[in-house]
């Protein structure tokens, strides 16, 4: 397979100097070491492919061969295959900065250490807890505030959380002397690593129980059920989720507890229909009513109030209420109410009804208006000849 172009592995321009050079290759090193990349192959390769590149640049002769010759200008200098191997590198850098650490003079510094767990607290963290909470429309149009019950485990109050009878129930971790870390030492061709791990043995408390709390049996929490407040505001909706902060399982050992997630979910109404904080309600009135108008009762959250309906109000009218609706998340105002208009047709009717209607049809005024409402026999279509079965 051919090789790249070395200032396109480096991704430097074929004027870059040697500091754009170094700082390229810096970032790659980083990103490719086998250390960071164990048994990716991948990157051992890119790791090498870019540890190639930067010999030659970093080389005035070597690099003015390369820029004459391009990979063919290598021949003879010892280095036309590059680096066969990740050792290979190590022990090549290893010679050309005596013994030291390329990263020597990127950092200033012979060592790069993992830093997580310096400052780890004692314990094991608690886990998270998720409860589901169901709202009314009601409860979620003017918010409101809830009490839930949750079992979680919560700090021994006999040893205080220790996990430990009595004060002198710990004592220093024999693998770590009480420091709650591991260091792992190794050398490459960065020079000296030191890879600080959380002790396994303390989980990075630095203290081991001598003797165990008879309650909760060394883990410093016990298994319990606790009431818990939850502010609702307004406006919420399926899916949106209230984060408690420390009011999840409690940690081991002193550990940090955890969050409780509370999660909405909105129960279907009896009457409404949401949309965003608008609410829906559809009202079915008789035929009179929508001819002659009327005045109803009809619900709106919380609450009902009197709707005028103005006389020759048609089928599938809606009525806006202002302000009726849903109060709105984080910001003032509030939702409508929209009242969609429906005509009850009866299918059933008595001899007496029919004349009545026979009758009413016989005015003009009960006749749809218009060319599309004709409802004599020279229609918009014309006249209309022959019998329908």
């Amino acid at each position: 397979m051919s090789k790249r172009d070395y200032y396109e592995v480096l991704g430097v321009s074929r004027s870059a100097g040697e500091s754009e050079i170094k700082s390229s290759y810096r970032k790659l090193a980083m990103k490719y070491h086998p250390d960071r990349n164990p048994g990716d192959k991948e990157a051992e390769e890119k790791f090498k492919e870019a540890a190639e590149a930067y010999e030659v640049l970093t080389d005035p002769n070597k690099r003015a061969r390369y820029d004459q010759f391009g990979h063919s200008g290598m021949r003879g200098t010892g280095f036309e295959h590059g680096f066969t191997d990740v050792n290979d590198i190590f022990s090549h850098f290893s010679d050309i900065f005596g013994g030291g650490s390329i990263f020597d003079e990127f950092f200033g510094s012979g060592s790069f250490q993992r830093q997580s767990g310096r400052h780890r607290q004692p314990g094991i963290q608690g886990n998270d807890l998720k409860i589901n909470l169901r709202l009314t429309l009601e409860e979620i149009s003017e918010g409101v505030e809830k009490v839930v019950k949750v079992k979680r485990y919560e700090k021994c109050l006999n040893c205080q959380g220790s996990g430990a009878k009595g004060a002198g129930g710990t004592v220093n971790c024999p693998t770590c002397g009480g420091s709650g870390e591991v260091r792992h030492v190794s050398r490459s061709m960065f020079g000296q690593f030191v890879n600080i791990q959380v002790c396994h043995t303390c989980n990075g408390e630095g203290k081991v129980i001598k003797e165990k709390c008879p309650h909760c049996m060394g883990e410093g929490r016990v298994r319990n059920e606790a009431t818990i407040k939850v502010n609702i505001p307004p406006g919420v909706s399926t899916g949106n989720y209230i984060p408690l902060r420390g009011q999840g399982d409690a940690g081991i050992r002193g550990g940090s507890a955890g969050d409780l997630i509370v999660l909405i979910e909105e129960t279907e109404h009896k009457y409404f229909v949401r949309e965003e904080d608008d609410v829906h309600y559809n009202l079915t009135i008789s035929i009179t009513d929508a001819v002659l108008g009327t005045e109803v009762e009809i619900p709106v959250l919380g609450s009902t109030v009197i709707l005028k309906i103005e006389p020759g109000t048609h089928a599938g009218k809606i009525l806006r209420l202002r302000d009726k609706g849903i109060k709105h998340l984080n910001h003032s105002g509030r939702g409508d109410e929209l009242v969609h208009v429906n005509v009850y047709i009866p299918s059933k009717l008595t001899s007496k009804e029919k004349e009545l209607f026979k009758e009413l049809s016989k005015s003009e005024n009960i006749k749809p208006k218009g060319e599309h409402g004709k409802s004599k026999s020279k229609g918009i279509f014309g006249k209309v000849k022959g019998t329908f079965s």
